[in-house]
């Protein structure tokens, strides 16, 4: 079982991440309480101190949407308005985000959001916070609150947004505009897939490429929302790779 394997296997990423001399400040494994219990999940995940990034964030931003969502967005981390907000995907990547599932047919209320690391990593500049990405040991020490969500949504569909989100769940080595739109299956969802995180659309330097990608971007979407349209696979056979 992942959970059970999970803190043996973040110790090791952890080891390897020291090793590199990545990060600094004091790093431990989130310890998710066990229990189907959302809610709970949630609060307990409030009070995580596992790594540094709690320091300088407003709050811990969990995932949201309900419990029998069938599709999970997969994102990297909360931004400035996430933290101050308490919500994943509600500053300007969440609103194109919004835009796009509407585009694609899909319902954000009926769909699960959240991030691989749930604090926001930022550094000064000016009066501005300035979102900094996260790094190994972030994503290793933040990872058993996401399997702990996997584990109670089960998700026919798992949407990588960006990079960070693809080589959280695939590992090393993929990419996201090679890899985009190819349905595949990982440990936690028999349907795994990777596309644009919106807020990489909103950096795009230029307006032909933002449009292009984000045309891109919505197709993705609509390829996820066909994966749920199809006749539901065994569900205990889709998730007994990662969870039994």
């Amino acid at each position: 079982m992942l959970l059970k394997e999970a803190p043996a296997r973040v110790e090791k990423m952890l080891r390897e991440s020291e090793a590199q001399g990545v990060g600094e400040g004091h790093y431990s494994i989130a310890q998710p309480p066990q229990t189907n219990e959302w809610e709970k999940l949630r609060e307990v995940a409030c009070a995580c101190r596992a790594c540094p990034l709690w320091k300088n964030a407003t709050q811990t931003v969990f995932g949201e949407g309900p419990p029998d969502a069938e599709i999970m967005l997969l994102g990297e981390q909360p931004g400035d308005v996430e933290d101050r907000g308490g919500r994943a995907f509600i500053g300007p990547a969440g609103q194109l985000l919004d835009q796009a599932l509407s585009e694609a047919g899909i319902d954000r209320a009926k769909v699960y959001v959240t991030n691989a690391v749930k604090h926001f990593k930022w550094e000064p500049r000016g009066k501005r916070r300035i979102h900094q990405t996260p790094n190994s040991r972030d994503i290793a020490a933040c990872r058993p609150w996401l399997e702990a969500e996997l584990r109670l949504i089960k998700p026919r569909v798992l949407v990588c947004l960006g990079s960070t989100a693809a080589t959280t769940i695939f590992g090393a080595g993929v990419r996201v505009l090679r890899d985009r739109g190819q349905v595949r299956e990982s440990k936690f969802a028999a349907k795994t897939m990777i596309t644009f995180h919106p807020s990489a659309l909103l950096r795009a330097p230029d307006e032909a490429l933002r449009a292009k990608q984000y045309a891109q971007f919505v197709s993705d979407l609509r390829v996820a929302f066909d994966c749920i349209k199809t006749p539901a696979e065994n569900s205990q056979l889709e998730h007994e790779l990662a969870f039994h």
